[in-house]
């Protein structure tokens, strides 16, 4: 009896740990081992066929390998080929782990030339992601590797940040050289900033080049003026050189050129248009005498809005004519409804000091009748005033002597505003206010060692959005006051052509945009609080 519950017991206590083992075994299925330390190491090149840096290369396929698994990761936005092929190699395996990379070439290479292949950050290590930063692979069709050098950084000519992966290209200064060939052929050497802001372009010959960069947006090496910025060195450049270049990006002014006009609605036609368009002019063709039009520019767009009244004929004839360009167009009208008038206020609640009260229209404004506006404060106090319609005609301007913390309020009766096809408003009521004194900071700004005369100093916020801008033409203080607390900075330009505005460059005119500076100093701007600030003009 006691041998048989012996028995009985050990078998239980079998079941109980055969159980406990399942248990166990199944936690340290669901548990994460630390597998050793993390790695973060890059991949190696162990070995290439044929060897880097080969020389009387002949072969049509190069394998590169590793000491671990890799993959090749945005390669087509990484990879730059020095210089340039016609068509792009084969490159494998893609997308999946291996211990090599496979180069087939499909194009025929130039003789005695040296080319490089820079992989840029795609090559990472299959687990870890672990970057191979800059990997190349040289080699030369002809008995030497060119091993010189040029480098630099890119910089924008206005705005404050830099356009990311800028091509930088050298054409070779030769008896065939001229300044069209960067419309359409490729450079003899390349290469790309990728997210950085500076460059460095290897392996080349000695020799006279011109140096150049693109944001080159269909990343074909060839310059498209409607969609890549430019940036070039003036005189050509001798390699080899101890000198560090920098190249200012730019958008070109591009040729003027006229679109099909489109019409809007009834009286209502926009032009719409590339390049310099100071000089454009539209004239009607066989119209009658009665016929009357209005035109003025679209804020913000290459647009011309041209509106007109006393037409009986169901299309238009147009004369355009622009500086060097004429031509003509026929719009057909179609549209018999005119486009109902529409006001509305420049301001939301809170008229701030250094803003101006003005009143937008979307059709011209021919009149504003000031005995059918009451303007008021608070205080039920007829407010002293002049209105004036600014010269494009799509505002009314209010200029009245503005007092801190006041509510005003205005009411335009029926009929005071008249626009260009003679309808009128209906009523319209604004009311709005002003802040104290104290809601607002002052910036009292001197500038030392400007070089030369007239300057546009801007105020701006960190989004290089325009809050304010003084016009100087000799040495001065720029006090900006009435400011709304925040962040701001400031953006200088050297105005050389007197225009009162920034001017671009022309790589045809070997034009360089107007120098900009950029004063990196963030200016924090609090609530009755004043700064003053001398800043050295480098």
């Amino acid at each position: 009896m006691q041998q048989i519950l012996n028995m009985n017991q050990r078998f239980s206590l079998l079941i109980v740990f055969l159980f406990l083992a399942l248990v166990f075994s199944d936690c340290a299925k669901r548990g994460r081992p630390t597998g050793g330390p993390k790695d973060e190491d890059a991949p190696i090149q162990i070995k290439a066929d044929p060897p880097h840096n080969t020389t009387n290369f002949k072969e049509d396929e190069i394998k590169i390998y590793f000491d671990e698994y890799i993959k090749l990761k945005d390669l087509y936005t990484q990879l730059i080929v020095s210089p340039p092929l016609k068509n792009q190699p084969l490159i494998t395996p893609l997308g999946t782990p291996s211990k090599y990379i496979s180069i087939k070439i499909l194009d025929t290479l130039k003789e005695n030339t040296t080319y490089t292949f820079n992989f840029g950050q795609s090559v990472v290590d299959n687990n870890e992601g672990n970057i191979l930063n800059n990997f190349k692979y040289v080699l030369s069709t002809g008995s030497i590797i060119d091993s010189l050098k040029v480098t630099g950084i890119i910089e924008d000519a206005f705005q404050k940040d830099v356009d990311k992966n800028v091509t930088v290209m050298l054409y070779e200064s030769n008896d065939a050289y001229s300044d069209s060939i960067i419309y359409k052929e490729k450079p003899i050497y390349v290469a790309n900033t990728l997210d950085s802001i500076a460059w460095e372009i290897t392996n080349i010959k000695a020799g006279k080049y011109m140096l150049l960069a693109l944001n080159d947006k269909s990343k074909n090496y060839i310059y498209n003026p409607k969609e890549d910025k430019i940036g070039f060195i003036k005189k050509n450049i001798t390699v080899p050189t101890d000198t560090s270049y920098t190249i200012k990006l730019f958008n070109e002014v591009l040729p003027f050129k006229i679109t099909r006009p489109s019409e809007i609605s009834k009286g209502f036609i926009q032009f719409g248009y590339q390049g310099n368009a100071d000089s454009l002019k539209i004239e009607p063709l066989a119209v009658v005498d009665d016929f009357k039009s209005f035109s003025n520019f679209e804020k913000d767009k290459d647009t011309l809005n041209y509106y007109f009244k006393g037409n009986s004929k169901d299309s238009i004839q147009f004369k355009v004519s622009n500086i060097d360009f004429k031509d003509t167009l026929i719009v057909k009208l179609r549209s018999k409804t005119i486009d109902s008038l529409k006001i509305n206020s420049s301001i939301s609640g809170t008229l701030h000091f250094k803003d101006s009260l003005e009143l937008l229209s979307n059709i011209p404004v021919i009149s504003i009748d000031t005995t059918k506006v009451n303007f008021i404060d608070g205080d039920s106090t007829l407010v002293n005033y002049t209105t004036k319609i600014s010269k494009d005609r799509t505002a009314i301007h209010f200029d009245f002597d503005k007092i801190y913390e006041k509510k005003y309020a205005i009411e335009v009766l029926p009929g005071a505003i008249t626009n260009f096809y003679g309808h009128v408003n209906d009523t319209l009521k604004y009311v709005f206010g002003t802040k104290k004194e104290i809601d607002y900071g002052k910036l009292y700004l001197t500038l030392q060692d400007v070089k030369s005369y007239p300057i546009i100093v801007q105020l701006i916020t960190e989004k290089e959005t325009l809050v304010e801008e003084i016009y100087a033409t000799e040495e001065q203080q720029y006090d900006f006051i009435h400011l709304v607390p925040g962040k701001y900075m400031l953006r200088i330009i050297y105005d050389d052509n007197k225009n009162r505005k920034w001017d671009t460059g022309s790589f045809l005119l070997k034009q360089q945009p107007e120098k900009v500076i950029y004063i990196y100093t963030v200016l924090d701007i609090k609530a009755n609080w004043e700064i003053t600030e001398t800043f050295i003009m480098r």
